[in-house]
């Protein structure tokens, strides 16, 4: 019988219940001052030892008694015979009180003339003058940092008792290999725990990773009973829906008590919260977004309230670049990728499917829609939460537009300068209306020649509304891509997936069709529209039609046959002002650069004679350009 949700708790009450349903473990390790780095002290931290122990010397010179210096002038010079030669650092002899600067005496026949009195005390380091003994040095809570490692040593501290956490982590799944391992079709390498492990022992915790248990009950159960008994969380992998296979709501309800099974959050609505032993079992849900949610917004404020220490948390305000929406009831989870552009903040939202990963990878951030909230509207303000060093934000650069794999060697040299760009997929009219917003630094674009520009009647008038210059990446062919050889001659012959209307791919496409005298309407599959042209290339790939026209970099990357029918230019349109902005500057320079170049060429799918040189709307001639020539 096939299981079902019965209810779904909120968000808040999901939190609430899996702190106060459970005992603060309290569980402290002793660790070497050496790998404490980010750890929380248990106990507070006192000095073994002062620092110094005893009065030193803080400069190079003489030691002196202070009161036989009294009236020493230039008019009156005083002659000491009672001193002692100092190093920096050197003790200072219990019977001085100061030190003169050995410049600012005078030796004469093993003696020291001075002409200036010294204060007690002068220029002596005194005992206790850094620390004292048994003075707090770190208190208890306190995460430690690289830094505080070297004061801890200095005060003779070798070892500290710092917070911790016991964590048994259970991946279940008969399709699951094991890292190192290649899937074969139906299998998939198990990652939510190593992820989870990597995550957890980042806060501190110590995690033992279970092998793979299959998907059956009493595997499962055996599994969670172990692991409840020895540790303070256990964190169970997958088998959280309501699948026909996914066991682990019984597994946790035949030997504890099954708390909530179902959250109002998206990704991540299969989570559940179990106790065994008095243990908490936190369910993962088996998609990785949806884990990924689960054990940002659950697992990790369970540590954190524990004592462990917290997740890096910091955020912008930044503005949508496209409206965004949500279901209302419940608290949503989004990627965003977040840049400054000018002085405002932009964010754009990711794919927010459960199972792609790399909505991750290629974000740094992520937004939370409240569950009162339905979505919001293009331009709205809200904050973003990052997942990367804030101050990778001021060096990230937003692209919205045509998606082509060239785009990802332009970031690999991009990154070597410090620089890191973002992409969004997005149509050509969407990514003109991102520059006119200005949300974006730069809208790629596989552009034919202006004369089939201009028929776009919904993009032309966008495009002349604004001073945009076009930075050439290269030239590529576009053609018909299929994964079965396609006849030119038979082109009504199989089915096909479009672009948008009004794209400059679409009316290839018509022309393609006029040439060969074959109305749209004995096409298949003609009014079958994809968003892009790499959702072209991914739904022939998927067998959801024949053919389609795309690049041949995309075909290439797809694994796809390419028949060429026209070339065009793929390109970097951004508005003039950006070529003001170092971040562009640089970006350029590596778009003409003979590195960047060389990779196209290699690639074959690609033509370099034009890449790197710049054009304005109102040409269809590319001339000589850089950034500096191109705003006289």
């Amino acid at each position: 019988m096939v299981k079902r949700y019965l209810s779904l708790v909120s968000f808040d009450e999901a939190l609430g219940l899996l702190k106060s349903s459970f005992d603060i473990p309290g569980r402290t390790e002793t660790v070497p001052v050496t790998r404490a780095l980010g750890r929380v002290i248990a106990t507070p931290v006192y000095a073994r030892y002062s620092v110094p122990e005893v009065n030193l010397a803080a400069m190079d010179g003489i030691a002196v008694k202070s009161r036989d210096t009294l009236g020493a002038s230039d008019q009156c010079p005083v002659t000491l015979d009672d001193v002692a030669r100092v190093n920096t650092g050197n003790i200072l002899p219990p019977e001085f009180d100061a030190v003169i600067m050995i410049e600012d005496t005078w030796e004469t026949g093993g003696r020291f003339q001075i002409r200036k009195s010294a204060a007690p005390w002068q220029h002596v380091r005194p005992a206790g003058e850094d620390i004292r003994e048994g003075r707090l040095v770190l208190p208890k809570g306190h995460v430690i940092r690289a830094f505080d490692i070297g004061a801890l040593a200095t005060y003779g501290i070798a070892d500290i008792e710092v917070t911790s956490a016991q964590v048994g982590i259970i991946p279940t799944g008969s399709e699951l290999v094991p890292l190192g391992v290649r899937p074969q079709p139906g299998q998939v390498v198990e990652s939510n725990t190593l992820m989870t492990q990597v995550l957890l022992e980042s806060m501190g915790a110590t995690c033992m990773r279970l092998p793979i248990v299959r998907d059956d009950p009493v595997l499962i159960e055996e599994a969670l009973g172990h692991a409840a008994e020895t540790n303070d969380l256990v964190i169970i992998s997958a088998g959280s829906s309501a699948g026909t296979r996914d066991f682990t709501a019984g597994a946790i309800s035949a030997i504890g008590e099954l708390i909530f099974h179902g959250v109002a959050v998206k990704p991540g609505k299969p989570m559940m919260l179990g106790k065994i032993h008095g243990t908490p079992v936190i369910g993962l849900p088996g998609y990785p977004l949806a884990a990924q949610t689960v054990l940002r917004e659950f697992a990790v404020p369970l540590l954190e309230y524990w004592g462990l220490a917290p997740f890096p948390n910091y955020s912008v305000r930044a503005r949508l670049a496209t409206p965004l929406s949500s279901d209302i009831g419940f608290d949503e989870f989004i990627p965003v990728s977040v840049g400054r552009i000018n002085d405002k903040y932009w964010g754009i939202a990711r794919s927010r499917g459960a199972v792609v990963q790399m909505a991750t990878v290629r974000s740094n951030g992520y937004t939370h829609i409240p569950a009162r909230v339905e979505g919001y509207d293009a331009e709205h303000e809200l904050d973003v939460f990052l997942t990367t060093d804030p101050a990778n934000i001021e060096r990230t650069l937003i692209f919205s537009g045509a998606i082509d794999p060239v785009l990802e060697e332009l970031g690999n040299l991009a990154h070597d300068q410090g620089l890191f760009i973002h992409t969004a997929s997005a149509g050509n009219t969407s990514a003109i209306l991102a520059l006119k917003r200005n949300s974006c630094h730069a809208a790629p674009m596989s552009l034919p020649a202006f004369s089939i520009i201009r028929e776009c009647k919904t993009l032309v008038p966008y495009l002349e509304s604004m001073d945009l210059v076009f930075v050439n990446i290269a030239t590529q062919e576009q053609g018909i891509v299929s994964a079965k050889e396609i006849r030119p001659d038979a082109l009504d012959a199989v089915c096909w997936v479009n672009s948008r209307r009004d794209t400059p791919t679409r009316l290839l496409f018509d022309a393609l069709l006029a040439s060969h005298h074959l109305p749209p309407s004995r096409i298949r599959g003609y009014e079958n529209e994809a968003a892009t042209p790499g959702a072209v290339a991914a739904a022939v790939r998927a067998g959801q039609a024949d053919a389609g026209i795309c690049s041949e970099g995309l075909a290439t990357s797809h694994g796809l046959l390419f028949l060429p029918v026209a070339q065009e230019q793929y390109e970097l349109v951004m508005r003039r002002e950006m070529l003001s902005d170092p971040r562009i500057v640089t970006l350029i320079e590596l778009v003409q650069s003979p590195a960047f170049k060389v990779h196209l060429d290699r690639s074959g799918a690609y033509s370099t004679a034009l890449t790197g040189r710049i054009r304005n709307l109102s040409s269809d001639t590319i001339e000589p350009g850089t950034p500096s020539s191109c705003n006289r």
